[in-house]
């Protein structure tokens, strides 16, 4: 990648940053209720890691 990069490519790596990170922890007993223990990482939307999925960024 470039020693200097765009703000606009900046905005983006941090918004598909953000995105890979799980859910709150407070969304699993809002979804399935007091009692289930489900891991967070399940409500997160986008599944990406930096060494499996590159960006087309």
């Amino acid at each position: 990648m470039a020693r200097y990069k765009a703000t606009a490519r900046k905005k983006r790596l941090t918004k598909a940053g953000r995105q890979t990170r799980w859910a709150p922890f407070w969304t699993v007993p809002k979804i399935y209720g007091k009692g289930r223990r489900v891991h967070p990482g399940r409500h997160t939307t986008v599944k990406r890691n930096w060494r499996r999925t590159k960006l087309k960024v």
